[in-house]
């Protein structure tokens, strides 16, 4: 590894890190924990799943995801439904109410990103835009980004049930 690498490598990281923790705090706000704003986020974008689904993709452990689970089924955020697939286990989807917050939620973590990029002069924004549309294709293809997501031909499955 060169010495431009590494140095990209560093900043990547710092970059990452720093916009996670502000789009936490900022996240905070919409009055969910971290764990329950990342199982939000991941129901919102892929549909119902059940709990080991969601808890691989998210990498949490099955005793965190239940009790994040249960707190979110008492909030309103989110049912448990029968999995018609397997007996022993449940379809956890959004409620109204859980379709709301991820929206509200979306929205307010859009609207801090909008804010980070109007300080930038138009030049800027569109390098970075450019940038991070080439870090996005990069990471889908990385088989350790995307070890916790299903296959293309799953998802298609999925999409057709």
């Amino acid at each position: 590894m060169n010495a431009s690498t590494s140095a990209s490598a560093e900043l990547l990281r710092e970059v990452t890190r720093l916009y996670a923790r502000a789009q936490r705090v900022v996240a905070d706000c919409c009055s969910t924990t971290n764990t329950q704003c990342h199982i939000l986020g991941e129901l919102g974008r892929a549909g119902p799943l059940t709990p080991g689904e969601l808890g691989t993709r998210l990498q949490l452990e099955k005793s965190w995801m239940s009790r994040a689970l249960d707190t979110m089924v008492e909030r309103d955020l989110v049912s448990k439904d029968a999995n018609p697939e397997d007996a022993r286990s449940w379809i956890v989807s959004l409620t109204p109410l859980g379709k709301r917050r991820f929206k509200e939620l979306n929205a307010t973590l859009d609207g801090h990103a909008a804010k980070l990029l109007a300080s930038l002069d138009e030049k800027d924004r569109q390098d970075v835009q450019r940038a991070l549309a080439l870090l996005l294709n990069v990471l889908r293809e990385d088989p350790s980004a995307t070890c916790c997501l299903p296959s293309a031909e799953l998802k298609k499955e999925l999409l057709c049930r």
